[in-house]
């Protein structure tokens, strides 16, 4: 009768001189060796000048390194100290501090908002006034899919002022609770809760309350906090026609408590040992320190907006369900439930999965904003720890990437051919050129240079193009930072005496980025004086 395999490993490793403790320490060598290759092997398919990892298991950091180079073309290499922007990694950092006021007393999770925010408002009465803490978290307000974000993305001039002032002009979409809809507006608001409850802006009690705990020297809470010294600071890189290009700012600071912070793989490790330890970080004799209690951290990972799971999904990753709870993303990935989230900023993009029940726990910062090297690292990890059937991750992202650029190449296309190229403009161009007005945003200005129109979003500086005639009363605004990658419609509505009604806009792409929100606009001829 033959010995299972098992069994014939672990009767190895007692005959052996080595033992378990140095058979156990080859096997993490041999999972770390392996996740290293697939670092390499996902720079060079997915063009990313560089890559930080780091690997939690058991309470220990089996890896935190640097891969690659802070920028295209130089020698600066990427260490495990590199900072990154985190972008919506942020957002459970947000979330740790609520739960830290819920835990004090400070409020509940069922506090409603306009209790601590008077001047909070969303476009339904009702909505506003049974609207809590837990609801700003959970993204089911009813409002669109980045509703809003064009008010702090790119850059702009407005306040979190105008951002509360603005909510309740913004279309919505779905009934309250009904529906998920990923909102970063919701989380610039819960760190003005933090700022009303604390006394201080969300920047200082982060670092307070968070970062200096932890030890977490490095971490800002925004890019602009970071010294001038610490040069170890990653560029951002967006791919442009198959060529890199480097870019500078846009670092999501209006972003604030929603997805600012620029990190390590070094400090957001102690971030994710204290998220394994459910908020505890540390023994101060033999009193456990805290950032929130044990409550809060099961608080924080429990199921609020439930998601839809796609047949593939729930037979090559056994997942049966999904969802949004506070701060983090959960599902159960072949028997063990996985809490994660990611960040995206133009150039750069970022991932956090934990598996608590095997108490692991990783992140991966990059400088390029491929989502698919981020995904493929994240599978090439779980697969080792979670000792899943082998699979080079990189090829299969690689394979989706390629179709991808495919699907986004046949859709431009379709747009340029779909154009009826003999229309001419109702109007003399001179007719468009107007400032106009949105009741969320403000104003956007149109005016006539050189026989050409050109747009400006009055608060977004980065928000500038030429309009180009598409077909009849229809424009494409195509922005002069081609790294945005937001070109959009421009469609002029006529009133019945040929006068200008409103004007609406589309992104161009499906690809476009969500928090390129145009789509919400309504832009009224500011002459009209509505």
């Amino acid at each position: 009768m033959k010995l299972p395999y098992a069994w014939l490993w672990v009767s190895t490793l007692l005959c052996s001189p080595l033992g378990f403790a140095e058979a156990a320490d080859q096997t993490v060598s041999g999972k770390v060796t392996n996740i290293e290759l697939s670092v390499s092997k996902a720079m060079a398919a997915f063009q990313v000048p560089g890559i930080a990892v780091a690997i939690i298991k058991d309470n220990e950091v089996v890896l935190s390194k640097g891969f690659g180079v802070l920028q295209q073309g130089s020698k600066e290499k990427v260490t495990a100290d590199t900072l990154f922007g985190i972008a919506s990694n942020t957002k459970a950092m947000t979330v740790a501090l609520l739960a830290a006021l819920v835990d004090e007393g400070k409020l509940t999770w069922k506090t409603k908002v306009i209790d601590i925010i008077p001047a909070f408002q969303l476009p339904d009465a009702y909505v506003t006034r049974e609207f809590t803490i837990i609801d700003l978290l959970s993204h089911n307000s009813g409002l669109g899919l980045g509703a809003g974000d064009l008010m702090i993305w790119p850059e702009t001039t407005l306040s979190n002022q105008d951002v509360i002032k603005g909510l309740k002009y913004l279309p919505q979409v779905s009934s309250f609770r009904s529906e998920f809809a990923y909102d970063n507006l919701m989380y610039v608001i819960a760190g003005e809760v933090i700022a009303k409850l604390t006394g201080k802006p969300w920047q200082e009690v982060i670092q307070h309350r968070i970062f200096e705990p932890l030890g977490m020297d490095n971490t800002r809470a925004t890019f602009s906090l970071i010294p001038k010294s610490n040069k170890n600071v990653a560029r951002a890189h967006v791919l442009l026609k198959g060529e890199l290009q480097v870019i500078g700012g846009n670092f999501l600071e209006k972003f604030s408590s929603a997805g600012s912070v620029a990190s390590s793989v070094n400090d957001m490790a102690l971030w994710l040992k204290a998220q394994l330890n459910l908020g505890q970080y540390g023994v101060d004799g033999d009193k456990a320190l805290r950032l929130f209690s044990e409550q809060q951290s099961r608080e924080m990972w429990q199921a609020r907006t439930l998601l839809p799971v796609s047949p593939q999904a729930s037979e090559q990753d056994k997942t049966h369900f999904y969802a949004y709870a506070l701060g983090w993303f959960v599902k159960d990935y072949h028997g063990v439930k996985v809490v994660r989230h990611t960040g995206g900023i133009l150039g750069m993009v970022s991932k956090v999965v934990m598996v608590p029940e095997e108490n692991l726990a990783m992140v991966i910062l990059t400088n390029q904003q491929s989502g698919f090297a981020f995904n493929a690292l994240s599978q090439q990890i779980l697969t080792e720890y979670l000792e899943l059937p082998e699979k080079d991750w990189v090829a299969h992202y690689a394979r989706l990437q390629q179709k991808d650029n495919a699907n986004k190449k046949a859709q431009l296309a379709k747009v340029a051919a779909a154009a009826d190229k003999s229309s001419t403009p109702s109007l003399p161009l001179a007719s468009y050129a107007q400032s106009y007005v949105d009741d969320w945003y403000g104003e956007i200005a149109i005016s006539l240079e050189n026989n050409h129109l050109v747009m400006q979003f009055a608060n977004t500086p980065a928000l500038h193009g030429t309009l180009a005639h598409y077909q009849h009363n229809t424009f494409i605004v195509r922005w002069d930072d081609r790294t945005l990658e937001a070109d959009a419609y421009v469609n002029f509505n006529l009133n019945p005496d040929g006068s200008i009604s409103y004007v609406s806009m589309k992104a161009v792409s499906w690809a476009t980025d969500f928090s390129f929100d145009f789509h919400d606009l309504k832009l009224w001829p500011k002459s009209a004086g509505k």
